[in-house]
């Protein structure tokens, strides 16, 4: 359990500190009036829901909830929602059903082209929803709120020796974010994406109702929310898959000089199934040319064989790394690099990211033309990834993957100076031209980046899934209210 006893004390005090708490909202000015604790309510407007939290209007609020973690658009709501409950998610869904107000659920702020920003609209925080629990030994799910983040509900499944299935790269994002987007990982070539590891769901749907649904209990709706861009329902809470976790991994890194070989050996490995985690890494030389590449491999076996998991790579024989790590310590690797992102002011800069879906048929051509035109620049301090997924292990719908056996993630993390607005834009258009070369060979986009989309796009992106979706959009957010920063509908 992870739920402070006091939260609700915490966040009535949160309203108490800007002096002044919402009184109403004004239909006619599109706006919530703010007065002073106990002012009487003025004329015209209409009165809130009981709340166990609280609304900010704020200044310092809603220009947070106006920005992400691209730093590149820049949306401003008139509200934020601080739930205290479930039941605050469910009163202001229906409120801004009522007066015709978007809203969109904000976990960590981690999307990188407005995904979870609304113009005049309200945003709710799920970061208060992120109780876990309860977990023990012989678990087999364990069911966390939406704001929950995958590191605190990594700590707390391996205190019973359990671990979820499924990271992305980095811990620190919410379980809600990350549902409604996919979760993919190198683990994914064994146990799908993150949304392939859900077994129920408790949402909000875009008219206020709130719904528990699964394979076999409103299906349709549990198919259109998990890698949904939250469409239809704003997820409150998930169970999730658990499964025994090692206590050390064997983490190897081998060097390659050739992009096919490289991509070879990878498809080997996950169709062979020999790692429990595979990734890849494409490095610049000393001419700033891309074309030198790391395999990423993690053994998660008690006693693992250096000669037997490395049989048949052709990897370059000198630079191969191996270490023994703790399990926890590798899954949070990247949070020294973190921490040194933030500390220099690199994690406020604009991150302009890429992200490809590419059939493994083409992912020599097309990710290396991709990387031919890559330049340190317009990298910047960022990564470039690129491994394979099994597409046989990629089961919910929404999730638009190649039709190919052995799909590649390709994924160009730029980061780049927001003030520089010109190179930015720049860097954008050539997302829309590398998305356009993968689309050509039957990839898409996976969608956390940065790539301009209308909604002619989207339903290309979402093909012969698309009526499932628009039904379940008419279904279950009737007045289209939710989540318009994705520019769907």
């Amino acid at each position: 359990m992870s739920q402070l006893p006091t939260r609700r004390t915490a966040l009535r005090a949160v309203a108490a500190a800007t002096g002044a708490v919402v009184v109403g909202f004004d239909p006619a000015g599109r706006s919530w009036a703010v007065a002073a604790p106990g002012t009487e309510r003025a004329a015209g407007l209409v009165g809130l829901p009981r709340l166990d939290g609280v609304l900010l209007t704020d200044e310092d609020s809603l220009t947070a909830a106006a920005d992400d973690f691209g730093h590149i658009v820049h949306r401003g709501p008139v509200a934020v929602l601080r739930p205290g409950s479930v039941d605050d998610v469910v009163a202001m869904v229906r409120f801004c059903n009522r007066h015709g107000l978007k809203v969109a659920p904000r976990g960590q702020g981690h999307g990188t082209n407005g995904q979870a920003q609304v113009a005049g609209g309200l945003v709710v925080e799920t970061t208060p929803l992120a109780r876990i629990g309860p977990v023990g030994p012989h678990s087999r799910t364990v069911t966390v709120g939406a704001g929950a983040k995958w590191s605190d509900v990594t700590r707390a499944t391996l205190v019973h020796g359990l671990t979820p299935p499924v990271f992305t790269d980095y811990l620190e994002l919410s379980v809600g974010g990350t549902l409604s987007v996919g979760g993919l990982g190198g683990q994914s070539h064994h146990h799908g994406a993150q949304v392939d590891n859900v077994t129920e769901l408790r949402v909000v749907t875009g008219a206020g109702e709130l719904v528990r649904c699964s394979p076999t209990r409103h299906r349709e709706l549990f198919e259109a929310v998990l890698a949904g861009l939250g469409q239809c329902a704003v997820i409150v809470s998930a169970t999730v898959r658990l499964r025994k976790a090692p206590t050390t991994v064997r983490h190897y890194l081998l060097p390659y000089s050739d992009l096919e070989t490289f991509l070879a050996d990878q498809r080997l490995l996950v169709t062979d199934g020999r790692f429990g985690y595979v990734e890849g890494q494409v490095v610049p030389d000393g001419n700033g040319a891309f074309n030198g590449y790391v395999l990423e491999a993690v053994s998660y076996d008690a006693h693992p064989d250096d000669a037997v998991l490395l049989a048949g790579l052709r990897h370059d024989p000198a630079g191969v790394q191996a270490e023994d790590l703790d399990y926890y310590v590798f899954l949070d690797r990247l949070a020294a690099s973190v921490a040194a992102l933030k500390s220099a002011g690199l994690w406020a800069w604009a991150h302009p990211w890429l992200n490809l879906l590419i059939p493994g048929a083409q992912a020599a051509a097309v990710a290396g033309g991709i990387l031919d035109a890559l330049t340190p620049a317009d990298l910047g301090p960022g990564v470039v990834l690129l491994y394979p997924l099994l597409r046989e292990r990629l089961h919910r719908p929404m999730l638009r993957v190649p039709d190919d056996p052995v799909p590649y993630l390709l994924a160009v993390l730029r980061t780049a100076p927001p003030e520089d607005t010109a190179g930015v834009d720049r860097l954008l258009a050539a997302n829309r031209a590398a998305y356009e070369a993968a689309r050509a060979a039957g990839g898409t986009q996976y969608p956390v980046g940065s790539v301009p989309f209308g909604p002619a796009d989207w339903r290309a992106h979402f093909g012969p899934v698309w009526p499932a979706l628009a039904e379940a959009k008419r279904c279950f957010d009737p007045r289209d209210v939710l989540v318009p920063g994705q520019g769907i509908f």
